[in-house]
């Protein structure tokens, strides 16, 4: 399938929804513009599912990553990290998730 064919203007949905709907859930994604450009997508509710268990994974690796990095400055004898400034960093990390 040609890309221009998963590219359909907002204004043409209505109509073709249900065969936009059944590409989507044969793995055909569709990109719904506006004015020309992007405005939202038709995907498989399976593969959004997906995404967001990626997207928590992700988030999950990246603390874990902090964590260890904090273990091998203390290992290496440099202080520890100041527990109100990881706390600022986990909560922007976490707004940031939850807005998309």
């Amino acid at each position: 399938m040609d890309l221009c064919d998963d590219i359909v203007p907002l204004n043409q949905v209505r109509a073709r929804f249900t065969a936009l709907a059944e590409d989507a859930r044969n793995g055909h994604a569709k990109v719904i513009t506006r004015n020309g450009e992007s405005y939202v997508a038709i995907v498989d509710a399976r593969k959004l599912d997906y995404y967001h268990r990626l997207e928590r994974e992700v988030q999950q690796l990246s603390a874990l990553r902090d964590v260890v990095d904090g273990l091998e400055r203390l290992r290496a004898g440099e202080a520890g990290a100041d527990p109100a400034a990881v706390r600022v960093r986990l909560q922007d990390r976490v707004k940031r998730a939850t807005r998309g």
